[in-house]
């Protein structure tokens, strides 16, 4: 099992950036699954240009390895738009 399984209260947040100066592109994502209040878990969704406020959505999952999966997909789909993880 992995550290994540074995804890279910670890934060796991993922950083991707997509820039391309001839188009004037600066954006960023964050993925994030959070633990609530009420025993749900979070994906927790950010993104915009760099160096503004951005915008959020938060997708509540009865687990941890849903809200996982939901993240792999969120990954998948960014990095097929152009995002790349920040170091």
């Amino acid at each position: 099992m992995t550290q994540e399984a074995d804890n279910p209260t670890l934060l796991q947040v993922l950083v991707l950036e997509r820039v391309d100066r001839a188009r004037n592109m600066a954006r960023y994502y964050v993925l994030s699954v959070e633990p609530t209040l009420f025993e749900d878990f979070a994906l927790v969704r950010r993104w915009g240009r760099i160096g503004g406020a951005g915008r959020a959505r938060i997708d509540l999952h009865p687990s941890p390895p849903v809200a996982q999966v939901e993240l792999e997909k969120w990954l998948s789909r960014k990095r097929r738009r152009g995002y790349v993880l920040r170091a």
